[in-house]
């Protein structure tokens, strides 16, 4: 999936509200959409860009002040759909990163970000769940790459005021990429 939109929300009844007013305002592709801790919803959608836009436009309409966080993406970076859904298949290549947000919508602008800016391949996107509402991005490609790629995802998630925190692990032990791949 190429183009895909995503709309955050404080509260689960609201985002099952905007998550049907969003498929009835536009031909959009429901990619995924429920609840993530602590208590907020998500709900991301694919299709044609202008009835992404107009999908998600109308959800944040219709949200108000439970809205947190938007976006549309019309060029979605290779492997970015994967690492969300969870199944990127990355293999270790030197060193990992790892970019800590506080929106969902941000991980995924930082990993989109990631892998324009770095030749870099996606291990995880990891959204909201199980982890009190934080989400992390974690690649993998050489020191440099992985440096410069988790920087922009970093800046973006900076400028909106959500990051958490950038690491960079130029040679991870063995045991260490067993656990996060």
């Amino acid at each position: 999936m190429k183009s895909i939109g995503l709309v955050e929300v404080t509260n689960i009844s609201k985002g099952i509200r905007i998550t049907d007013e969003m498929l009835k305002s536009a031909d959009i592709t429901l990619i995924e959409s429920g609840s993530v801790c602590p208590g907020k919803y998500v709900t991301v959608v694919g299709g044609a860009l202008s009835a992404i836009q107009a999908a998600v436009e109308r959800a944040a309409l219709i949200a108000e002040d439970a809205l947190l966080d938007k976006f549309v993406i019309g060029n979605l970076g290779d492997k970015v759909y994967e690492a969300v859904s969870g199944t990127a298949g990355a293999s270790p290549r030197g060193a990992l990163g790892i970019v800590e947000t506080f929106t969902a919508a941000s991980a995924i602008l930082a990993a989109d970000a990631a892998v324009k800016a770095g030749d870099v391949d996606l291990i995880e996107v990891r959204i909201a769940r199980g982890m009190a509402g934080k989400c992390f991005v974690a690649m993998t490609g050489e020191v440099a790459d992985v440096k410069a790629a988790a920087e922009a995802g970093a800046k973006l998630a900076a400028e909106s005021g959500v990051l958490i925190n950038t690491e960079i692990i130029a040679n991870p032990h063995p045991d260490l990429w067993q656990l996060v791949l």
